[in-house]
């Protein structure tokens, strides 16, 4: 299979541009700056809309029910399973998910819990495994857990911050995987780095391709916002400068 794109959006607007560089799927998320957050309900309906049929690309959407890590206490996760069993049926093709331990391991036993709402939900959901594997002591040991639950996908930056800097791990982690499930490589993936990061034999590239509009103002809106706030959006002469790096 060629080199897939997967594209991290957080509306209608970013599910556009990722249908017209041809990306195979989108991640919908909210809040990017955080790491991301499950959308809105109306936000999902809207990016199917966008998405469209045939050609257009799939909608996979993050379940995060905070920001801050990704160890869960009950409620978190009964809040996570129900908005997996939610966004499935609304039409989401996939879902894109994780937890750790308090030790920092993966939480097996919660992964296989969001894991049976997917399916539950659609038979033929396709789960993908987030950056939480490179927040874990191993990564290769991540990458076991999630063949163990039949995970599609694993999205990860090598268990660096960015994934240029984790070439060697993307390298070991696609040959450990021996297309039993799909290596997808992200964080901080550029039009100055998509070729090298590819190289790594990776089966596909997650980026943002975003700028921040700015807003006017200095009235500060939450303890982690920036005075005068402002947002970001998908910006479509990045996505197609990165489409252009890896020769797509």
């Amino acid at each position: 299979m060629p080199l897939a794109l997967e594209v991290a959006v957080q509306d209608a607007a970013g599910v556009r541009i990722a249908r017209e560089i041809g990306a195979r799927r989108v991640e919908l998320t909210q809040a990017l700056a955080l790491g991301g957050l499950t959308p809105s309900p109306a936000t999902l309906e809207l990016a199917v809309e966008a998405a469209g049929t045939g050609a257009g690309p799939e909608v996979h959407v993050l379940v995060r029910p905070r920001a801050g890590g990704f160890h869960y206490d009950a409620d978190e996760i009964a809040t996570a399973v129900r908005d997996v069993k939610w966004m499935l049926a609304h039409g989401a093709a996939g879902v894109v998910i994780g937890a750790q331990t308090a030790g920092g391991e993966l939480d097996a036993d919660a992964l296989a819990r969001l894991r049976d709402a997917a399916r539950e939900a659609r038979a033929d959901a396709q789960v993908t495994l987030h950056r939480a594997i490179d927040a874990t002591p191993d990564p290769r040991a991540g990458l076991d857990v999630a063949l163990a639950l039949g995970f599609t996908r694993v999205l990860t930056s090598g268990g660096a911050s960015a994934a240029r800097d984790g070439l060697g791990v993307l390298r070991a982690l696609v040959s450990a995987a021996e297309g039993r499930i799909e290596v997808m490589a992200g964080s901080g993936v550029t039009a100055a780095n998509a070729a090298e990061i590819a190289a790594t034999g990776v089966d596909a590239l997650h980026f943002s391709a975003k700028r921040t509009v700015a807003a006017a103002g200095s009235v500060r809106m939450g303890s982690a916002a920036d005075d005068g706030g402002g947002h970001e959006v998908t910006d479509l002469a990045e996505a197609l400068a990165v489409r252009a790096a890896v020769g797509l």
